[in-house]
């Protein structure tokens, strides 16, 4: 794509930037949260989202904001999307590795910059779009440089694809329901959609439903309102202050703070080859990341 220094609020606002930042901080600590819980992966889904959706609906609903019919039928785009994400990544990992459903997300930029370009006009400058592919690059090498030697199986990738195109679209339908709704009201609503497709996705999959332990429960909380508010409800803000590919770039720090949290915190041994791949992700994100704020440094056309 032709680059452009084009006049807009979204690619500076330094607010939005560091939302994103939290929000997929939270995400990449919070799936290393996972593995503490006693429970399958679309169970885990269901009561997390819902637990977030109906708790938060309810403190909305006692200062009398309810949630409606109108803000289900507004999230209900992103909430399908993201619904089927969580139940197609998990269950990709049945049938290939974790590694190549990682790597497959990774590829989410890529699909979110061409849907931001034909759906909401947005042009990246080619050094972004370079910066932007070696940040994959480095998130590829961290994660197979981890692989094991388990077996994989097409389907399982062919399911790893489906869940980046789910998660590509609940960028874009967050990303549009600022002119309908609330950011508050959406991402509520989006839960209890997620919520509302794995709970009987899980008992299809014969995934147990039964009431977590204590244990689980705290583990459970930390996730719904950690990765619940400052995750979904912080990046759902964001995308409303910046660029949506910009937002969807960030993603890609996921795997890197859930590889260096898994390190400081569960003994996961990191390569050097890892650390590397780590450094340069970092380094190429910060080129985006700094080329943007300049943008803000420049003077703005007049409009006419």
């Amino acid at each position: 794509m032709p680059g452009t220094d084009v006049d807009t609020e979204e690619a500076i606002n330094g607010r939005g930037l560091i939302g994103a930042a939290v929000a997929v901080s939270a995400w990449g600590v919070s799936s290393v949260i996972a593995k503490e819980v006693d429970m399958e992966g679309l169970a885990v889904a269901a009561y997390r989202f819902g637990t977030y959706g109906l708790v938060v609906a309810a403190l909305m609903a006692a200062r009398r904001h309810r949630i409606g019919w109108n803000v289900m039928r507004a999230s209900m785009a992103g909430g399908i999307a993201l619904g089927f994400d969580v139940a197609l990544f998990f269950s990709a990992v049945k049938l290939t590795t974790i590694a190549n459903a990682t790597v497959i997300g990774a590829l989410q930029p890529i699909v979110v910059a061409i849907a931001a370009n034909r759906v909401f006009g947005e042009i990246i400058r080619p050094r972004d779009m370079a910066l932007g592919l070696v940040a994959i690059a480095g998130v590829v090498i961290v994660v197979l440089s981890a692989a094991s030697d388990a077996p994989t199986d097409w389907r399982g990738d062919l399911l790893a694809v489906g869940a980046l195109f789910a998660w590509s679209a609940y960028f874009v339908f967050a990303k549009r329901a600022k002119d309908v709704i609330s950011t508050n009201d959406y991402t509520v609503g989006a839960a209890l959609w997620v919520a509302i497709i794995n709970a009987p996705l899980a008992l299809l999959f014969g995934q147990s439903l039964a009431w977590p332990t204590l244990e689980s429960w705290g583990w459970l909380l930390l996730m719904a309102f950690g990765a619940g508010v400052l995750g979904h409800a912080v990046m759902n803000w964001s995308l409303q202050q910046i660029p949506l590919w910009l937002g969807s770039t960030f993603t890609l720090l996921v795997p890197v703070i859930s590889t260096a949290v898994a390190w400081a915190f569960l003994d996961e041994p990191v390569t050097g080859v890892q650390v590397s791949a780590i450094v340069l992700v970092l380094v190429a994100l910060t080129g985006v990341i700094t080329g943007q704020a300049g943008i803000g440094s420049r003077p703005r056309p007049l409009r006419r």
